[in-house]
């Protein structure tokens, strides 16, 4: 049986309230039949190299924010996958930067704190957030196994093999992906690899800001793109088939072929 997708690809609101962005795109997503929605990274707040901004809007796991989008998952029905500033107990001044999933009825499934901090030339993560210390254990759907991790999570293989490994059987990938040279071409083919290379389904969503590609995809488990939008905000939504699953993994059966005895990896 087959389920639908849908990612909201938004920019941060001009009215600064994303929880009526939440509103708004969990009512289209849940009007054309969708079963989970996801939202980009940098949700309720723009992303930005202030601390201070980062900071001062942290919230707790279960803080207002959180509950907001939980409230919204229960009106629709939908799933919904979404990130935020997690107040950090530990250390006051660097949050969390975390993805949660709640399902249909409202319920928090599980949270993710982003391990691989964006530390460049240009921006440091790491001088405004505190890095994760786990990666995601995939929640069971009724649709599917979803797995969760955020941005520069893409570029490291390791995350999404270790879920998929796991159970899952859809990859879901919030981002504020940065705007700049080849960075769409690096973007799509990071999603259709993590996608071939574990047989599965893949959706990355970035946000839509003046500095961000938009662009978010949808991708099959042969790395087929079954739906991306474009540079500015809209709701990309794709039906997708969890036979194909099986299918795919019975033509290239590579979890069989795998020697792990043989993969030293430090």
């Amino acid at each position: 049986m087959t389920y639908t997708i849908a990612l909201a690809q938004v920019k941060h609101p001009l009215d600064h309230d994303p929880l009526r962005q939440v509103d708004e795109y969990a009512a289209r997503a849940a009007s054309l039949g969708a079963d989970i929605l996801v939202f980009p990274e940098s949700l309720m707040t723009p992303y930005t190299e202030e601390r201070h901004a980062f900071l001062k809007a942290a919230e707790p796991a279960d803080g207002p924010f959180a509950s907001g989008v939980r409230d919204a998952a229960a009106r629709t029905g939908l799933w919904i996958a979404f990130t935020m500033n997690e107040i950090n107990p530990a250390d006051p001044e660097l949050p969390f930067n975390t993805a949660a999933l709640v399902d249909g009825d409202g319920a928090l499934r599980g949270t993710y704190r982003k391990t691989h901090l964006f530390d460049v030339d240009f921006t440091r993560e790491s001088d405004r957030m505190t890095p994760g210390d786990a990666l995601f254990s995939p929640v069971e759907a009724p649709f599917a196994t979803i797995g969760l991790a955020t941005c520069y999570d893409l570029r490291f293989p390791e995350v999404a093999r270790t879920m998929a490994l796991a159970g899952a059987t859809l990859l879901l990938y919030p981002a504020s992906w940065v705007a700049g040279p080849g960075k769409i071409e690096q973007w799509r083919t990071l999603l259709a690899a993590r996608a071939i290379e574990n047989e599965l389904f893949v959706a990355g969503v970035s946000r839509a800001d003046d500095t961000r590609i938009g662009h978010s995809c949808i991708i099959g488990p042969r790395g087929q793109l079954l739906a991306e939008g474009g540079p500015g905000e809209e709701l990309v939504i794709s039906s997708v088939d969890p036979a194909a699953i099986e299918t795919t993994r019975a033509a290239m059966p590579v979890f069989q072929h795998r020697r792990p005895e043989l993969y030293h990896l430090d």
